[in-house]
């Protein structure tokens, strides 16, 4: 019998809006600190969101200022850019902030969302650490330069066959004699880590201790983060999202499945260690005058993976620690990802643990809709509990303002962010806020804009297409597909 959850499309529900006089009442509009010197307007949040639109050097780009600057027109009251990465080194289309030579391009894309939101927008940058991972080999390709014959395959050919000769024969004997076994034969002797570096690409661990520079994280990463803090200070953020969520380095530390052994792996207190580590150097790097928070998730939605539980014990450690928020997501590993096609890598939001990342209408019987906000509520309840203020944001599925209403209603959250709903229609926090929230372009969560993203294609809406606009001019045109939202003619 399946085990498998029954499938149901679930339809976007009709929203009643809100009207301007209703909406200024609204907590969703009402203003929150997120740090001593950082306060929102509201609490509208977009989340941090790849494009795919930077240099392969990491750079900045016209198309950068153009994707942020018109999520600004929508007047969100926070707006987080994409995950950056902290260290120098090749990481295709996304933005950087691990030398000093970024800080002028991210320091013009600040003046654009400062200029295109008239200073209404407080606007974060999100850092993240990632390890390598690459691409699934073609097998002979595999046998070939990536696997080194050893006595344990030997050995087990020699079983398989019957043959103890394998035992002194040479490697390209036992790599012709890999190339012909079946996926049966290769299990058996293969060992697992193989198996997956040849089905799925080789990807590093932050377990793997056997590999100096992975040993090495707990001293090299807080002054990584330190130092890319003080680049976006320059740079003139408000504040710093660290990336402690997904199938990342930062994650990976706070997961069950970290049984490191030099104290910082295994307890909950020593699998929080470095994050805390990584904050106190942030925090003593920027002060007050940045929000510092984190983003990180609510139930890691693998089979070992962390839970609700774990993640109480993390926001009240971090809330104690002094961190100025917490934001809140849900899977994303890599340990559930889809088998990548020979050439492509494994992308972390292809199995059960990244639709609970990204729900679609394609769903099991609770649906997308707010999916997630049942567990911001139980950190927050835990974090109240202790007497401690630290905001919450939640996220998941949220599409309308009824939702985002009644969860800052119901305590589920302190801010409200919505990641796919903002890209369909980054207007849409100002269309509800003045009143015409009719006009709203409503998301049909289908994961078009993460198909795209999963290619590391530059993303869109599928929405956006369907706009006509008088001034084609405005518009930058990747083939049929539109790069910019349509402008709203308020």
């Amino acid at each position: 019998m399946s085990t498998h959850p029954r499938l149901v499309v679930h339809t976007i529900p009709q929203e009643r809006w809100p009207t301007r006089d209703e909406a200024a009442r609204a907590l969703w509009f009402q203003p929150i600190a997120l740090g001593p010197r950082v306060h929102a307007r509201n609490r509208t949040w977009v989340p941090a969101m790849v494009p795919w639109r930077a240099t392969d050097e990491g750079e900045v780009t016209q198309d950068n200022l153009q994707w942020y600057g018109r999520f600004a027109q929508g007047k969100p009251g926070v707006l987080v850019v994409e995950a950056t990465g902290i260290r120098d080194v090749p990481s295709g289309p996304l933005l950087r902030i691990g030398h000093d030579r970024f800080v002028p391009g991210l320091r013009r894309l600040v003046e654009e969302v400062r200029s295109r939101s008239e200073g209404k927008t407080r606007l974060f940058i999100q850092l993240i650490d990632f390890l390598s991972i690459r691409r699934r080999p073609d097998a002979e390709k595999f046998f070939d330069r990536f696997l080194a014959p050893s006595g344990h395959h030997r050995e087990h050919l020699s079983l398989l066959d019957g043959d103890a000769a394998w035992l002194e024969r040479p490697d390209d004997d036992v790599r012709v004699r890999l190339k012909q076994l079946d996926d049966a034969g290769l299990e058996r002797v293969l060992t697992p880590r193989e198996l997956e570096s040849l089905r799925f690409g080789a990807r590093e661990r932050v377990t793997d201790m056997e590999l100096p520079h992975i040993r090495a994280l707990p001293a090299v990463l807080p002054q990584l983060f330190e130092d890319a803090a003080r680049r976006a200070r320059a740079a003139g953020f408000d504040g710093v999202e660290l990336h402690f969520a997904h199938a990342y380095t930062m994650a990976s530390f706070l997961s069950r499945l970290n049984t490191r052994d030099d104290g910082y792996g295994g307890s909950l207190e020593e699998r929080a260690r470095l994050p805390l580590e990584v904050f106190h150097a942030v925090h003593a790097a920027v002060g007050d005058q940045m929000a510092v928070g984190c983003r990180m998730l609510s139930h890691e939605a693998i089979e070992g993976g962390s839970t609700e539980e774990d993640a109480r014990f993390f926001a009240l450690h971090f809330a104690r620690a002094g961190m100025d928020f917490i934001s809140l997501s849900k899977g994303g590993k890599f340990e559930d990802a889809r088998q990548p096609k020979v050439g492509e890598s494994a992308y972390p939001y292809t199995g059960r643990s990244g639709h609970e990342c990204m729900p679609t209408v394609r769903s099991d019987e609770r649906g997308p809709l707010g999916r997630n906000l049942h567990l911001a509520h139980e950190v927050r309840a835990a974090l109240r509990g202790a007497g401690l203020q630290m905001p919450v944001v939640g996220a998941g599925g949220v599409v309308g303002f009824q939702m985002a209403e009644e969860a800052l209603q119901r305590g589920d959250c302190d801010v409200v962010a919505a990641a796919r709903q903002s890209l369909a229609d980054p207007d849409w926090f100002l269309k509800v806020e003045h009143g015409r929230g009719a006009e709203v372009r409503r998301c049909k969560l289908t994961n078009y804009c993460e198909a795209l993203d999963q290619k590391h294609k530059k993303v869109t809406c599928q929405l956006w297409d369907h706009v006509a606009v008088p001034d084609e001019g405005e518009v930058a045109r990747d083939g049929r597909r539109r790069l910019v939202a349509p402008q709203w003619k308020a």
